[in-house]
């Protein structure tokens, strides 16, 4: 099965936000980057589970510029048998979702994974894009993925229970907590990463859609009282008189 894992990089999730340019632009100064958890954890392992069930072949694609391709290495240490850079500044997730459409179309992949959403902008929104450009059928926040030659059988938490949907390849899938566990890329798979093949694809003309006004930062958490657990009679008055019900 021909595979086609889309990835993105995501800030560290200890790194200090900050903006720039009137807070029109998040401030990259100092901050370390890594491979979106869940294009990693999840969408990226079950390719790999795939493929060492039945064969076939995992490219991992992301659109990003030059000072990406640490990220995409890290992928590739996981396991990916190559990578894909489009050369382009992901400027929304129209214009992502086009650039790998774009690239998805001109080479046929029979299964096409992403991670349920990033963590930096929480849009979940390039998967459903990508299916709809190459008209392909789109399942969203997968947790289970089964393979029967040309069928796919999913499962996916719904209220009150589990639904279990059937499409057949090609399709588009976003993958969610439960699709596979983590892996540590081991020396082998560090060092391998290093010579396999990372091709540089230039960019379609595709016009975004959104822009940024501005960024905000949250209110600041409010302090907190540390009480004595043998004194009950402070906590029952700062119950009555000072908890806040949200």
């Amino acid at each position: 099965m021909k595979i086609l894992v889309c990835i993105s990089k995501s800030p560290d999730t200890t790194s200090k936000v900050a903006f720039t340019d009137e807070n029109t632009k998040f401030d990259e100064n100092g901050v370390q980057y890594i491979v979106n958890p869940y294009d990693e954890w999840y969408a990226l392992v079950r390719a790999l589970e795939i493929k060492e069930a039945g064969g076939g072949q995992v490219t991992i694609v992301t659109v990003g510029a030059a000072t990406d391709e640490a990220v995409i290495r890290k992928a590739l240490a996981i396991g990916a048998d190559e990578a894909v850079r489009i050369d382009a500044d992901p400027k929304d997730a129209y214009y992502t979702a086009m650039q790998i459409a774009n690239y998805a179309k001109a080479n046929g992949f029979d299964l096409i994974l992403t991670g349920k959403e990033t963590i930096n902008y929480n849009g979940s929104q390039v998967g459903g894009m990508i299916a709809e450009e190459l008209d392909l059928p789109f399942v969203s926040l997968a947790e289970k993925l089964y393979v029967n030659g040309s069928s796919l059988t999913l499962e996916r938490e719904i209220v009150g229970g589990v639904q279990v949907v059937e499409v057949n390849t090609p399709a588009v899938i976003s993958c969610a907590k439960g699709m596979a566990e983590q892996r540590i890329p081991n020396m082998r798979g560090i060092m391998a990463a290093r010579t396999k093949p990372l091709t540089v694809v230039a960019p379609v003309a595709i016009e975004e859609l959104t822009s940024y006004v501005n960024y905000t930062m949250p209110n600041a958490k409010s302090a907190v009282k540390m009480i004595n657990p043998e004194n009950m009679d402070e906590l029952v008055e700062l119950l009555h008189n000072e908890a806040k019900v949200i």
